[in-house]
């Protein structure tokens, strides 16, 4: 996969009009807060999109594009707990995935809460909650389609042959 870590990367043609990305799972967009991607929504954006949310849109396509597999957003992790658990998905490299209980091994606290963090995750993909998997199987995505689409993201990634 020609994918690459962070940015720069050469994005053609000319900035969206709106901050809504086409993705295999239909429309995504962002919102922003304080300069910070808060939640990531399978829907189409609304009218005049911030710098960073037009910024966010290029990311996620070029992810989609396999041109990035590492994104390069000002991301709002939460606080405490939630932000611990968020931060531990994020490291989760490109194309690689961790069980429940590998982050809850890390982080000192029950799998079976990292499992409901992993599911109140308001910004999926670039936190990459797809990327984290249950002790027997796939656990859950909350995201349209479930698993489904975790699958397929998992599958975008190259990381298809871990489930097997």
């Amino acid at each position: 996969m020609g994918c690459r870590a962070g940015l720069p990367v050469a994005l053609s043609g000319a900035s969206p009009v709106s901050a809504t990305v086409r993705s295999p799972f239909g429309p995504l967009s962002v919102a922003e807060a304080g300069g910070r991607i808060v939640a990531l929504y399978w829907k189409p954006s609304g009218p005049d999109p911030s710098a960073l949310q037009v910024e966010a849109a290029r990311q996620l396509a070029a992810y989609f594009d396999a041109r990035l597999c590492a994104f390069d957003l000002p991301l709002d992790f939460g606080t405490g707990f939630q932000e611990r658990v968020r931060r531990a998905m994020a490291a989760i490299p490109f194309g690689e995935v961790r069980r429940y209980g590998d982050l809850a091994r890390d982080l000192g606290v029950p799998a079976q809460a990292v499992g409901q963090a992993c599911g109140a995750n308001p910004i999926p993909i670039l936190i990459p909650c797809h990327r984290v998997l249950g002790k027997g199987g796939l656990g859950g995505f909350s995201a349209p389609g479930g698993v489904e689409t975790k699958v397929a993201l998992l599958r975008h990634e190259g990381a298809a042959g871990l489930l097997i």
